[in-house]
């Protein structure tokens, strides 16, 4: 049974980590949330649900604005082809609908199946905005935090400069 946003938030607390989050209309892309942003600062990301064709998961988090060609990240991963996993896929791993995929779906991947991968570029924006497993949400998280968050459901911090993987 997937955690909910409210249990997130619990989470979050127990490890002494403050978050502060807005509601808004359901977003599915970084265009329509665009549009949502009064009063929220910092960096903003994409996050990328991938699989290759072995069925190993990467959560690829990305600064907003990065493009990213699969082929080329794949190789990069040493990870072969890769491509989009299913909604199926995303809510069996990560407990979250398409729309709403963030490192917090982290918390719901129990059996460390998924590998994280974010672009370096997000360790210099502070604080981070993230869906908080809705996407009629957003939550302003401190860098470090989301990094002690990340640790504390047992994934590894991979940093990667991922702007050579943009379209080639």
């Amino acid at each position: 049974m997937s955690v909910t946003p409210d249990e997130l938030f619990a989470f979050l607390r127990e490890l002494g980590i403050e978050t502060t989050t807005v509601e808004h209309p359901p977003v599915y892309t970084v265009e329509q949330a665009r549009r949502h942003r009064e009063g929220l600062e910092g960096g903003f990301v994409k996050n990328l649900f991938l699989r290759n064709k072995k069925g190993k998961m990467w959560l690829v988090v990305a600064e907003e604005s990065t493009s990213i060609n699969l082929k080329a990240l794949g190789r990069g991963l040493g990870a072969g082809n890769l491509s989009f996993a299913s909604p199926e896929r995303l809510q069996r791993y990560l407990g979250v609908q398409p729309g709403a995929v963030s490192p917090f779906g982290l918390i719901n991947d129990t059996g460390r199946l998924v590998r994280l991968v974010l672009d370096q570029r997000l360790a210099t924006l502070d604080p981070l905005n993230l869906h908080p497993l809705d996407n009629a949400r957003t939550t302003a998280i401190a860098r470090g935090d989301l990094f002690r968050f990340i640790e504390a459901t047992g994934h590894v911090v991979e940093l990667m400069d991922l702007a050579p993987y943009g379209d080639i």
